[in-house]
């Protein structure tokens, strides 16, 4: 498994438990000594470090793109939304570390059940087989909480984003939303799509910043967002 020292290479923390080592991003690793994905991992004085990949995950994608805006913390409640096999979810679990929670919601029974191997090892990730589109399915596992994360592949992600917010999302939080324009028209520009669902957003939502995911992600942007009574 990919593992070796740092050697006394430099580094920044960009945002809390986020970090760039020479030119990639890391988080410290809330399960020393296990990979999630295949990424390496590196130590320095005894911490060891996970890397980022921003072509396996939109939100380091994200990061690599500039983004300013990263509402994450530790011991943060994250309702992480079209969760797949926790890839994101895994770097979000080091971030909110041990007494944070990531609860994150699957439809697809395939990428639920590496889901369920990856929740052995992190106790800090619960899993819900269950639909986005209808958060009241859920209410009896999530109360209120501090991020809304949204990663999922249907036609009305805004909407979905906006139902989960009004159900769980603290007055105080922050949504991210990864917009994923050819999942909910292939016949229209991405620009078109990506504005309109903005102005979905808008309703009820401030928009504080929206990053292009090009080149890791094509026809993508992530959302970072407030409630307006903030």
């Amino acid at each position: 498994m990919p593992f070796f020292s740092l050697l006394g290479e430099k580094m920044k923390e960009l945002f809390p438990e986020v970090f760039k080592i020479k030119n990639q991003i890391a988080t410290k690793n809330l399960v020393p000594g296990m990979s999630v994905y295949g990424e390496k991992r590196l130590i320095e004085k005894g911490v060891e470090y996970r890397m980022w990949d921003p072509y396996k995950s939109k939100l380091a994608a994200a990061i690599k793109n500039g983004l300013k805006h990263m509402p994450l913390r530790k011991n943060q409640t994250v309702l992480y939304l079209g969760i797949a096999q926790g890839t994101t979810a895994s770097h979000i679990s080091d971030i909110v570390g041990k007494n944070g929670l990531v609860i994150g919601v699957e439809i697809s029974p395939k990428p639920f059940e590496k889901l369920l191997e990856l929740c052995e090892k992190r106790e800090n990730i619960i899993p819900i087989l269950g639909d986005a589109n209808r958060p009241v399915d859920y209410s009896e596992f999530v109360k209120k909480v501090d991020i809304v994360y949204q990663d999922v592949a249907q036609k009305n992600q805004a909407e979905i984003l906006l139902k989960n917010v009004r159900a769980y999302l603290k007055k105080e939080g922050y949504a991210l939303i990864a917009i994923k324009a050819r999942s909910i028209d292939v016949t229209k520009e991405a620009g078109e799509i990506f504005k309109n669902e903005i102005k979905t957003l808008e309703k009820e939502m401030v928009v504080l910043e929206v990053v292009s995911l090009s080149p890791y992600d094509k026809d993508h942007v992530l959302v970072v967002l407030r409630p307006k009574q903030h």
